[in-house]
């Protein structure tokens, strides 16, 4: 693995840490430093570059790991150096989401919850998604802070449920009435007219 100068010690940390095998969980996998840095340009950058020249580019990057800028071509030059604080300032948090977050079989029967409280980490990410104001959430949780619910939608975002989604049927939702209505005639007809 190249290093990535002193700005990235959190993504080597990440990328060096051995994977476990629980009963209860697979190996996590891992990416290293280079490949995060590869996966942002090509998301940033790699649509305007041709395959060719992202290849140079990301050889360039390895042959000189402690460069902040690199030439791309003759006209576009990358800013490696940001990328790579950006990077490593999204896996510091990533990582203080996952310092927050606590799965117990006893609390919520095992659903991962804020530590200290027993609210559900992936219902705080699900209302922030739905566009709930954060004002109105700490409203409900007022034992959160602005920063657990912020940490929750990083969390939930790094680990999706596993599996479908669970049809109607599985949730034991049933249908309870169905019904037919007629169209009125008159009521197209006057909708038309407007």
């Amino acid at each position: 693995m190249h290093s990535l100068g002193s700005d990235c010690v959190g993504i080597i940390t990440i990328a060096e840490r051995s994977t476990k095998v629980s009963a209860r969980r697979l190996p996590r996998r891992s990416l290293s430093g280079e490949n995060l840095l590869q996966l942002k340009l090509w998301n940033e950058v790699g649509i305007i570059l041709s395959q060719e020249r992202r290849e140079r580019l990301f050889d360039a990057i390895r042959s000189a790991p402690e460069v902040t800028q690199v030439r791309a071509d003759d006209l576009i030059i990358i800013d490696v150096g940001e990328a790579r604080m950006q990077i490593a300032a999204r896996v510091e948090a990533l990582e203080e989401a996952e310092a927050i977050v606590t799965e117990n079989k006893a609390v919520m029967g095992g659903e991962p919850v804020i530590k200290g409280t027993r609210v559900p980490v992936r219902l705080i990410a699900s209302l922030v998604e739905e566009g709930v104001s954060e004002a109105e959430i700490l409203a409900g949780y007022p034992w959160l802070s602005p920063r657990d619910v912020a940490l929750a939608s990083i969390w939930a975002a790094a680990h999706p449920r596993r599996g479908r989604p669970k049809p109607m049927v599985d949730d034991k939702l049933v249908l309870k009435q169905q019904q037919r209505v007629p169209i009125q005639k008159e009521i197209i007809g006057a909708e038309a007219a407007r």
